[in-house]
């Protein structure tokens, strides 16, 4: 009888283990609590532009716009309107995955760059808006006090560590999304897409259906990762549908691994662990990171977890020193190599 040792698993475990223990080992230390969860609710929006990007392979450049409207719809309706988060927040949600529908509409009838460019255009129209429509988005002025979630009982969502872990079931929830999305029909019909979509189309996927929910998908959980960020931090400004926010989600994925069920985790992780190092080089962080982000697109271009899920795969695919010569080297399908 053998034991089936799975190296996923256990990763997996490590990782969810620390970040259960991550509000307690850094008690005391609230600001370093903030930034991880701040890095967590960057995650969220990552595992959104992962299932547009990493799995459709669809380069879409406006998922910052999509969280900041996320982020002032919860805003706006909390402090101008006093809504209720939970109201906001479920608006939140409706909105960005209507403008999502509507606007994959249009963008989804490009390809390629003009895809890329097309939702480009897209972020910094809704950027242009927010900045310039001051009487209803107070332009730079931002917006201040938005409010904390309402308590669930004896759930009070103003202690930190308690907005921790809200924001870490949501986070859960963002990842066993991706895991089911990778072993469902849908998701393989994605990664069809992303292979070639004529290959797709000749074994009978509906592309523009699934592109279509796709970057719906994609958009509604940017808009739900705003809304989090908005609650959170209290204040929102422009930035926070800045152009540069897209590139930074973008850059979750190359460096944590696009398509894969921990990649969009670990590149918010380790780029908030870096920019939190190098946060006395403010702008000239970049000049550090870009060799960083070259070198690894040159040896792991998969990211650091599609690079760690290569290693394994080849690994066990390796034929065994069976004495008696046999070659039991086993199949693996497509989905486990992504995970």
């Amino acid at each position: 009888m053998t034991t089936s040792f799975n190296p996923r698993l256990l990763g997996v475990g490590i990782v969810a283990l620390a970040l259960v223990a991550t509000p307690f080992v850094l008690s005391g230390q609230p600001y370093l609590v903030r930034i991880v969860t701040t890095a967590l609710i960057y995650a969220i929006a990552a595992y959104g532009m992962n299932i547009i990007l990493g799995l459709t392979g669809q380069l879409s450049l406006a998922h910052g716009a999509f969280f900041g409207i996320g982020a002032y719809v919860v805003g706006l309706l909390t402090t101008d309107r006093e809504w209720s988060f939970w109201a906001s927040f479920a608006l939140a949600i409706l909105v960005t995955t209507a403008l999502g529908y509507v606007s994959g509409l249009i963008a989804l009838r490009t390809q390629g760059s003009y895809f890329a460019i097309f939702t480009m255009a897209l972020g910094f129209l809704v950027f242009i808006v927010i900045t310039r429509w001051e009487s209803v988005t107070h332009a730079h002025s931002g917006v201040s006090g938005v409010k904390f979630p309402e308590n669930i009982g004896p759930i009070d969502f103003t202690r930190e560590t308690t907005m921790y872990f809200f924001v870490l079931v949501v986070l859960a929830l963002a990842i066993y999304t991706t895991h089911a999305l990778l072993t469902s029909p849908a998701g393989r019909s994605l990664v069809a897409i992303r292979t070639s979509e004529d290959l797709a189309k000749s074994i009978g996927v509906n592309v523009a259906v699934s592109k279509q929910l796709a970057f719906t998908a994609s958009a509604g959980i940017a808009g739900l990762a705003g809304g989090l960020f908005a609650s959170f931090t209290g204040f929102i400004g422009p930035d926070s549908a800045a152009i540069d926010l897209t590139f930074q989600f973008l850059l979750f994925l190359l460096i944590g691994g696009m398509g894969t069920v921990m990649g969009p985790l670990v590149g918010s992780l380790l780029v908030a662990f870096l920019f939190e190092m190098l946060q006395d080089l403010e702008s000239y962080r970049f000049i550090v990171l870009g060799p960083i982000i070259v070198l690894l697109v040159i040896f792991a271009p998969k990211g650091i977890v599609g690079y760690l899920n290569a290693l394994l795969s080849r690994r066990r695919s390796r034929p065994p020193t069976d004495p008696a010569g046999v070659d039991v080297a086993d199949h693996r399908d497509v989905v486990e190599e992504v995970h």
